[in-house]
């Protein structure tokens, strides 16, 4: 893994992306770096991974590791933090609307308003410094690669602004006008896109069968549309003893999956076992962190 203080994990559901995003914390907190781990899924298990009772943002998980989970209010309460009332300014000029029903209004009709603004966090923790690694637990595939059309998709919805706005009021917190307004939303997206291509470093979690397998090729092809480039593949649940028919037949099941990942490309690899037990609890978590970072890739 590079060299970069964001740490990123993505890929399918229920491949194991919060399970090596939370041993990748514990390695770095381990190390004595101030480590964050933060979701942002909306139906988060890191807390659970962890055995954390605490509900605290962030929680203390050991010395030099916290935990977070982004929730939908915590991005209304970003959406306010940026622009939330000045826009409803304009929108409650015309339209008799409440500000609660607005936002959701809003997240609806700009679907990676949520993904934009999550991203926008993630960039603003970097930058403050707090801590010396950050990393990042995302939703499923789908809703990841949603994240990175957000500069263009807020764009084509922005466009008929100009021609909607121009002669309404300026906004009455600020003074700004409404153009002022959406030009720095636009400057806000290209700079959380450029922390993403510049800051982070990517990681993609996958299994040795048919669906995921067939699912990377439009995953890099998205990354690579974005100018963002996968730096590693974790392929988990990897059968390496065969004590019984089923394990005998799934292990000669993932070895032409295996194979593919592994040399279509072009990027290092590790594989991490199928364990006989769930990963919860730090302990656990080490087993899956000693395979990350003890074996070495391969390539």
């Amino acid at each position: 893994m590079n060299s970069k203080n964001v740490i990123m994990f993505c890929g399918k559901g229920g491949v194991g992306k919060t399970t090596c995003a939370a041993a990748t914390a514990l390695h770095y907190a381990t190390t004595g770096r101030k480590t964050l781990v933060i979701s942002t899924d909306f139906t988060p298990s890191l807390r659970h991974i962890f055995e954390l009772e605490s509900r605290q943002k962030p929680a203390k998980v050991t010395d030099n590791l916290y935990v977070d989970e982004i929730s939908y209010d915590d991005v209304k309460a970003l959406w306010d933090k940026k622009f939330g009332p000045e826009v409803y300014d304009v929108f409650s000029s015309f339209v008799s609307i409440s500000y609660e029903d607005f936002a959701d209004f809003i997240a609806s009709v700009l679907p990676g308003l949520k993904e934009e603004f999550m991203v926008d966090y993630i960039r603003e923790i970097s930058e403050s410094g707090e801590f010396e690694t950050v990393v990042w637990d995302t939703a499923p595939a789908g809703q990841t690669l949603g994240l990175l059309g957000m500069p263009s998709m807020l764009t084509q919805h922005l466009k008929p602004a100009p021609r909607i706005y121009s002669s309404l009021k300026i906004t009455r917190r600020k003074k700004r006008s409404v153009l002022g307004v959406i030009k720095e939303w636009q400057q806000l997206s290209d700079k959380d896109m450029e922390f993403l291509k510049n800051g982070v470093e990517f990681n993609l979690v996958t299994i040795a069968e048919a669906l995921a397998v067939r699912q990377l090729e439009g995953i890099f092809a998205e990354f690579h549309n974005y100018g963002l480039h996968i730096g590693h593949i974790i392929i988990n649940q990897v059968v390496e003893e065969t004590d019984s028919p089923f394990l005998v037949s799934k292990a000669r099941m993932q070895q032409g999956y295996l194979m593919e990942i592994e040399n279509s490309y072009g990027t290092s690899s590790t594989r991490l076992p199928l364990f006989p037990h769930e990963i919860k609890g730090t302990e656990r978590l080490r087993e899956v962190e000693r395979r990350l970072f003890d074996s070495s890739p391969k390539t």
